[in-house]
């Protein structure tokens, strides 16, 4: 407890510098986001609307010190702007219309292809020098050489459009309204595959050979001969005996991966106009939305921070030594 403790007080200092930062940057950065959005009207916004606009954004002629304490009330409140793209909506309204396919399609994505390439860096060691040691790494090292959009517009051009397998694009039908319906998840799962897949193929091969590494350190140590001595079974060796400790580093990984899931992967949605995080970033940058860009990645870094916050959790749980720190 006294570790954990310890190091939910880093994260606490780690947020509130992540907090300070994004609100100096852009006061840091030439103009603001109203003279941005007063440009793109084009002349039907009327001059004395920029100082209201202004105010809007939270970019006022007090204090320095002043905006910052009403910047940190009202984002504890959970109130992030206004966004200068889809305005008058508020910023996490429109991070809200995005989030939730994000965790969908990249969280998946990463879970399995943890657990995948976990299990096969676990089994390939262990019988080391069979097929599965000799072909698979190879493999998939070699698919994952390529950039993930690549795999993404290979994927889409000969499964979708010329084997017609999977639809081409958006989170589902055009044709359905979101719902609960048998049809619609049908739909939201079909249109989800490919995405996925290419995710998955890029970097499987990654948790594969992190956790080959790690298994290969682990099954030269003593206590491990000593295990198979006893006359213990060889699934009881391998898993709770050796895939427990050599999976500590996968595990800092996983979370590292978890946390950044909700930055979306970007050229992913963007191949596929799939609607998560990374769309609405591009979005964000392309319109000067400066409010969503923070929001955004605010977003990301809080769950950057409490996903390695969990992940030191579960080293409680896995590793011994880290319950007498």
């Amino acid at each position: 407890m006294r570790y954990l403790l310890r190091q939910l007080g880093l994260y606490f200092i780690a947020a509130w510098a992540s907090l300070t930062l994004n609100f100096l940057i852009p006061r840091a950065m030439p103009g603001d986001p109203a003279s941005a959005m007063f440009v793109r009207f084009r002349g039907q916004l009327q001059p004395e609307a920029i100082d209201a606009l202004r105010k809007a954004f939270g970019f006022t002629g007090e204090p320095l010190y002043k905006q910052y304490i009403t910047y940190l009330s009202h984002t504890l409140a959970g109130d992030l702007g206004t966004s200068v793209a889809h305005f008058p909506a508020k910023v996490t309204e429109v991070i809200a219309t995005g989030l939730g396919w994000t965790l969908l399609l990249s969280g998946a994505a990463v879970i399995v292809s943890f657990g995948l390439g976990t299990l096969l860096g676990i089994v390939a060691t262990w019988k080391r020098g069979g097929w599965l040691d000799s072909v698979m790494p190879p493999v998939l090292m070699f698919l994952g050489a390529f950039p993930y959009f690549w795999l993404a517009m290979v994927s889409l051009y000969v499964l979708g459009f010329v084997l017609g397998a999977f639809p081409l694009r958006h989170a589902y039908s055009d044709t359905l309204s979101p719902d609960w319906s048998l049809e619609f998840i049908g739909s939201v799962l079909s249109h989800m595959v490919l995405p996925a897949l290419s995710i998955v193929i890029a970097t499987i091969g990654g948790w594969m050979l992190g956790m080959r590494s790690a298994m290969v350190t682990v099954l030269s140590e003593e206590y491990i001969t000593m295990a198979q001595a006893k006359g213990l079974s060889q699934w009881r060796v391998m898993f709770t005996y050796a895939a427990r400790n050599a999976l500590l580093p996968n595990v800092t990984g996983f979370g590292m991966a978890l946390g950044f899931v909700l930055a979306g992967s970007l050229l992913t949605e963007i191949v596929f106009s799939y609607p998560g995080q990374g769309y609405l970033l591009i979005q964000a940058v392309r319109n000067q939305d400066y409010p969503l860009m923070q929001g955004i990645f605010l977003t990301i870094t809080f769950a950057v921070l409490g996903a390695n916050f969990l992940v030191d959790v579960i080293y409680v749980f896995l590793d011994p030594r880290a319950r007498g720190r």
